[in-house]
């Protein structure tokens, strides 16, 4: 109210600046400059993350860069907010808090897995959307627009949920895992994360996800290692290859109406292990000449638990073998309590 009465009743107000020198007794400094500024005021005055007396001066770096989210260029250039914080270090001998607005080392770091799920699904809908606009929850501005990468956006502990490890695993290994099978893989993060007693990397997660589905890993019950696919005259189809059984090869067949379902027969009809599909999903990894891909199985054992299977390929159908092997691995070994 002040700041606009002035500006309305200052003579020659075209002639003069209107300038504000906030501080932050209150935890107020921004909020008081931006709302001086939406009154009439022309000019802010303050410091790079609000170093000053007492509890410092309005900060600059939060004031301009609330305005950039916002649409409105400050004339500030902060794209690589690093080298300030540098500097400003360097020159006031005092740290930056890792919590400040824009610049902290945490202020785009997720751990709560409700927080983590949002930011995963708003990254996700950003490759749908169809302008540039910005609106990732939790996330006021693009990091990469400050310099920043997403390499730390989320971070995964013992309290992370689905969406860390899952957004890790995506953007590390590039695997899209079912939404049921996130759930399965919990257990196994949480279990990891409360024996190392620390935050979990992508390697870690990596490692944990290869051993909890038998992925890429040796040795292992049941390994692939040779196989060919006809079709026999009454339609159906025949698998049959090799397969390592605790190192041991074995010359195995089997068939069923497709490519899976006759691997699956195989199994049931050479080692007894008995699994039916409950669904199947699979996707792509990478593009061009050098795609991968990966497959998923939820299947059903004969005690009734539910147990998945992943396998990774460079052929589609490939990976669709390995994901019934990483099942039946996962059948034969004894349930934990």
């Amino acid at each position: 109210d002040q700041i606009e009465y002035f500006a309305r009743h200052l003579p020659n107000r075209n002639s003069a600046v209107l300038s504000l020198h906030t501080h932050n007794d209150r935890g107020t400094g921004v909020a008081a400059a931006e709302l001086g500024l939406m009154a009439g005021a022309d000019r802010v005055e303050g410091c790079l993350f609000g170093n000053g007396e007492r509890t410092g001066n309005c900060c600059l770096v939060t004031m301009a860069l609330n305005l950039y989210t916002q649409g409105v260029d400050p004339g500030l250039d902060f794209s690589d907010i690093d080298r300030v914080i540098e500097t400003v270090e360097y020159c006031n001998d005092l740290p930056v808090h890792q919590r400040h607005p824009y610049g902290g080392e945490l202020v785009y770091t997720a751990f709560s897995g409700s927080h983590q799920d949002a930011i995963k699904k708003g990254f996700e809908a950003r490759e749908t959307q169809n302008d540039e606009g910005w609106r990732v929850p939790y996330l006021p501005i693009d990091p990469a627009d400050l310099g920043r990468n997403y390499e730390a956006v989320i971070r995964v502990n013992s309290q992370s949920g689905k969406g860390g490890f899952a957004w890790v695993l995506e953007k590390d290994q590039g695997l899209k895992l079912p939404k049921k099978m996130q759930a399965d893989f919990s257990r196994h993060v949480q279990q990891v994360a409360d024996e190392l007693g620390r935050e979990l990397n992508a390697a870690d997660i990596w490692d944990a996800f290869r051993r909890a589905y038998h992925v890429q890993t040796h040795p292992k019950h049941f390994q692939l290692v040779r196989y060919e696919e006809s079709r026999a005259s009454d339609g159906t189809r025949i698998f049959a290859g090799t397969i390592a059984v605790s190192g041991q090869e074995q010359s195995v067949s089997g068939r069923g109406n497709g490519l899976i379902s006759s691997v699956m027969g195989t199994l049931r009809e050479a080692f007894g292990v008995d699994i039916d599909v409950v669904d199947y999903t699979e996707h792509a990894l990478g593009s061009g000449t050098d795609a991968r891909a990966a497959a998923y199985l939820e299947c059903r054992a004969a005690d009734g638990r539910t147990i998945w299977g992943c396998g990774i390929d460079e052929d589609i159908a490939t990976a669709s073998v390995r994901a019934v092997l990483s099942a039946a691995n996962a059948a034969v070994v004894t349930p934990t309590s």
